[in-house]
């Protein structure tokens, strides 16, 4: 299985000793050696690097993660977990590679249908939304 990046050029990149706090929504690939505290989305592959650290949700196209996220990830064509990484939320694929050394705490959610995988999605986004208005959270 092959997870290798079709288009391998970054239009975003959040270098090492930068910080970003609120949600961030990006077009194209994306590469985070910062900090980010708030939801991350992108039309694009995501590279989280290993001095990483990112607490809220990430939504991508792919994922190559290789730092902290404390958040649910979301990424239809695939996520590696590679072994310096660790991931304390949810993930949702239909592709995933985990290295071993990995910390990964939370549910995973595969599933290669596409179809299948829409309404997976749907399905977490609605519960997202209603736990976000929830008086006991």
């Amino acid at each position: 299985m092959a997870l290798l990046f079709d288009d391998i050029s970054i239009s975003t990149i959040i270098g090492a000793g930068s910080s970003f706090k609120g949600d961030l929504s990006v077009s194209g690939a994306v590469m985070i050696d910062g900090d980010i505290d708030g939801d991350l989305q992108t039309t694009g592959n995501i590279i989280i690097g290993e001095t990483a650290r990112i607490r809220g949700n990430v939504s991508a196209k792919s994922a190559v993660v290789n730092g902290i996220v404390l958040g649910d990830i979301s990424a239809p064509e695939s996520i590696k977990l590679n072994a310096s990484s660790a991931v304390i939320g949810n993930i949702t694929t239909r592709k995933l590679q985990i290295a071993s050394g990995v910390v990964f705490h939370g549910h995973c959610i595969v599933l290669f249908d596409e179809t299948s995988f829409e309404a997976e999605i749907q399905k977490q986004n609605e519960l997202r939304e209603i736990k976000s208005k929830s008086i006991i959270r």
